[in-house]
């Protein structure tokens, strides 16, 4: 089953008032707790709302069925991602390509453990949902902010950057999956896997920097 399959219609309304997003909280966080224990497949608005302790009728005020619910849960979480990688590309031009490489790594992963349950019960959904849109807007801003951040390193400059960028992240996104769908998360949690990441960018930007 894939969600997809019907239109995927937006949220009806956008919270304004305190008690309006107190209830959007929580039904995002209900439909976090129902993908993991019930799985994408079984993830109804009604068992959202009875986990939310919300009305179906007020679930139904923002989000029209499930898979406006679904898609809404994956663009709030994969646009903080964006803006918080972003934001620390931003912070860290000018500097010194080995520091940037840590604060890239450093702060992706920092996302990802941050909620663990979210990113686990996104990931297992991932195959169930048509979120590919959202996906590639959120892979383009992260990009386009780490190549930006790579061309001012301050002690070197690489060839064709584009390709090297999307290397390094291509690498960075399919890792950090690829520990969380093997439940191997404890690896990001106690540093070891972050070090390693850190390293190999290092080296290949040290590889791929045009000669003195």
């Amino acid at each position: 089953m894939v969600f997809a399959q019907t239109p995927v219609s937006s949220a009806r309304k956008t919270p304004r008032q305190a008690r309006s997003a107190t209830t959007v909280e929580a039904i995002f966080e209900a439909t976090i707790q129902v993908l993991l224990t019930d799985g994408p497949i079984d993830l109804t608005t009604t068992r959202v709302s009875e986990r939310a302790g919300v009305s179906v009728g007020s679930l139904y005020q923002y989000f029209p069925n499930k898979e406006a619910l679904f898609h809404a849960v994956n663009e709030r979480y994969l646009t903080m991602l964006a803006d918080r990688v972003e934001a620390t590309c931003l912070a860290h031009r000018g500097m010194a390509y080995a520091r940037m490489a840590e604060a890239l790594v450093a702060t992706y992963i920092e996302v990802k453990i941050e909620r663990r349950d979210v990113t686990m019960a996104l990931y297992r959904a991932a195959a169930h949902a048509d979120v590919a849109e959202i996906v590639e807007t959120m892979a383009r801003r992260i990009e386009a902010a780490s190549e930006a951040m790579f061309a001012t390193a301050s002690d070197a400059r690489f060839r064709n950057l584009p390709a090297v960028n999307v290397t390094m992240l291509n690498v960075l996104c399919g890792t950090v999956r690829n520990v969380f769908e093997r439940d191997m998360s404890e690896l990001l949690v106690d540093g070891g896997l972050q070090t390693q990441l850190a390293l190999m960018f290092s080296t290949y930007l040290a590889a791929v920097k045009v000669a003195d």
